[in-house]
């Protein structure tokens, strides 16, 4: 039997106005979101506030996580004019933070590094003094394709690490726990300057004595940044909630996150990795 969700799972209705017109540029220049590939929970108030998080490399990806609502199968080739459109994008909606993730693209040898880098250096190019951020999968572990990104030097580079060691084979299959801790320990070892950023969901079966290990290896590696929201089941193909957490536990996640030594978290029902993600320019400024 499904969960009947609580009450402060409710998402207020929001004006569409500022919706439709976001949805019209993206349609526009051909590019896809995060916010509506991954059916996203906050993807009208991100909307409204003119903001979205752009994902690059397609809308098919090729692992099958049991979380996700983003397509699965085999992806197209890569689109030569997307960087210049996501810059095009990026300037007409005046973003001062700007999030640019992808799907996974195994079949690629540098797992779409090339790609990330072509954005980032065309949204330089085009938005001077808009930082930047890329969530990036985990490139099968390659070292030299995550190299590339980081010589790009984006602002924030984040690699969500989704959830507890325990659960990895049942909801994460072909990803590796100790693979994603790599890849943030190299970020910091490559370049000790950009911020290293990581999320994971919880209701899925974890006790909270995992979560807050979660954290003690992130801080471990230097993860600067860290988010933690509520799973939600996109479809009943997907994997089922185990537990709503309430709202008091994510407050405590974050005092206990923020007294390890995060430099920003943002912990609650509705947190996904990149929400309100431009409320981490503050510190990019002030480095």
């Amino acid at each position: 039997m499904e969960k009947r969700k609580p009450e402060w799972l409710k998402i207020k209705f929001q004006d569409p106005k500022h919706i439709n017109k976001v949805e019209r540029l993206l349609k526009g220049l051909s590019l896809h979101t995060v916010c509506q590939e991954a059916t996203c929970p906050n993807r009208m108030e991100c909307f409204n506030k003119g903001t979205a998080t752009f994902m690059i490399l397609g809308s098919v990806c090729t692992r099958g996580c049991r979380y996700c609502d983003v397509e699965k199968g085999k992806p197209n080739g890569v689109d030569s004019s997307e960087p210049e459109n996501l810059a095009k994008a990026t300037k007409e909606l005046k973003l001062r933070h700007v999030v640019i993730t992808s799907v996974t693209r195994d079949d690629l040898e540098d797992g779409g590094a090339d790609q990330f880098v072509k954005c980032i250096e065309k949204v330089r190019e085009t938005s001077k003094g808009t930082s930047i951020e890329v969530l990036i999968p985990d490139l099968q572990g390659n070292e030299e394709a995550l190299a590339k990104i980081v010589a790009a030097a984006p602002e924030i580079l984040n690699h969500n690490i989704e959830t507890v060691p325990s659960l990895f084979k049942t909801i994460r299959p072909g990803a590796d726990y100790q693979q994603s801790l790599q890849l943030l320990a190299n970020v910091k070892k490559m370049n000790p300057k950009i911020f290293t950023k990581s999320g994971l969901m919880v209701g899925l079966g974890e006790t909270e004595e995992e979560v807050v290990r979660v954290f003690a290896d992130l801080r471990d590696v230097g993860c600067d940044f860290l988010t933690v929201g509520q799973y939600l089941q996109p479809s009943k193909k997907h994997i089922a909630v185990a537990e709503y957490i309430h709202p008091d536990i994510f407050k405590d996640y974050e005092k206990v996150a923020y007294e390890m030594g995060f430099k920003h978290v943002a912990s609650g029902p509705f947190v996904r990795s990149s929400y309100n993600a431009e409320q981490t320019k503050i510190l990019i400024d002030a480095q």
